[in-house]
């Protein structure tokens, strides 16, 4: 059987930090995403995940601001819109490489716990970045929190409570049984918990799509999960004098790292975690890599993005490169 892999792409790859979100934009960002897909379609069935932190919280300035006139919608409904628009644009550009219907996205709701400690320490960025002062009164004018995000400004941050189950898992599968590229879990899923009779009910809050990808990717058997991010690989001791890239890493490496210090939070800190998620729940291999690097990756070249690998596995390879 053609073997099956997750992508993750990043919200901001859809809006770059310097563009403002126009329709064009995110159309021509999405054509470049769905080239990266096809190169991965060439070889194995495909399942894209994708962020949407600049486009939900975009969306959430648009509500605020006509508020008056029409009602602002709570943030999980903001998460299906974007889940929509951009499931849309990526669906529309991957038929246009592999013909119409090759692509189908899917409304997918993500459980998750009330309970989850995340929605007392808000921390996923969302949105556009803003000086001190414009922060400062946007927070005291709609409620919002508002943090540094790593020396670019300042920008909202809301609650990113981590996955624990894909509701429409069944649907995917039958999806990618019958053929179709499926865009999922778009933004990370639109966040739901489950009441005591099983209803579903939206939770404000903006789930990691990295995790959600490992959830998902777990879920459907994938042999691989690919993390798209802004660097060609994974840095070990990043802007020290001793900075260098990590191409393969194994589970406990990977851990020992994150445990370190290694990976900050708001950047490779999430990917690494997803990772390790993903091969804790049977996948083989996540690369974390750039799109650019992407065909490389896929086919294993030295050197080409960080491959972390089930402790097994990187023995496996230790023990054929030691007989060699």
């Amino acid at each position: 059987m053609t073997p099956l892999a997750v992508v993750a792409i990043g919200g901001n790859a859809l809006t770059g930090a310097d563009q403002q979100g126009t329709a064009e934009q995110i159309a021509d960002n999405a054509a470049e995403m769905a080239r990266c897909v096809a190169i991965l379609g060439q070889t194995r069935r495909v399942v894209v995940v994708h962020g949407n932190g600049p486009q939900v919280g975009n969306l959430s300035i648009q509500q605020d601001s006509a508020a008056e006139l029409v009602p602002a919608q709570p943030l999980y409904q903001l998460g299906a819109m974007t889940q929509g628009q951009l499931g849309s644009v990526l669906v529309r550009e991957i038929d246009r490489i592999g013909g119409s219907g090759t692509a189908a996205a899917l409304i997918t709701h993500v459980e998750v716990d009330p309970a989850d400690p995340a929605f007392a320490d808000p921390v996923k960025p969302v949105g556009p970045f803003f000086d001190r002062a414009r922060a400062a009164a946007l927070a005291k004018a709609r409620g919002w929190e508002v943090r540094e995000d790593s020396g670019r400004g300042y920008r909202r941050v809301v609650a990113s409570p981590r996955p624990v189950a894909i509701v429409e898992i069944s649907a995917i599968r039958a999806l990618v049984a019958a053929g179709h590229v499926v865009v999922a879990a778009g933004g990370g899923g639109i966040p739901v918990s489950r009441s005591a009779d099983g209803a579903l009910s939206g939770v404000d809050g903006v789930i990691d799509k990295d995790h959600a990808a490992a959830e998902l990717a777990a879920a459907v058997g994938a042999q691989d999960l690919f993390l798209l991010t802004g660097v060609d690989s994974v840095m070990l001791d990043f802007g020290t004098p001793q900075q260098r890239p990590a191409h393969r890493l194994s589970a406990h490496e990977a851990r020992t790292h994150l445990a370190e210090g290694q990976f900050a939070a708001g950047s490779m800190g999430p990917k690494i975690e997803a990772a390790l998620a993903f091969l804790a729940g049977g996948g083989q291999r996540a690369i974390i890599t750039s799109a650019r690097m992407l065909p490389d990756a896929a086919a294993g070249k030295d050197g080409a993005g960080t491959h972390v690998v089930a402790d097994v596995v990187a023995m496996a390879g230790q023990a054929s490169a030691g007989r060699a």
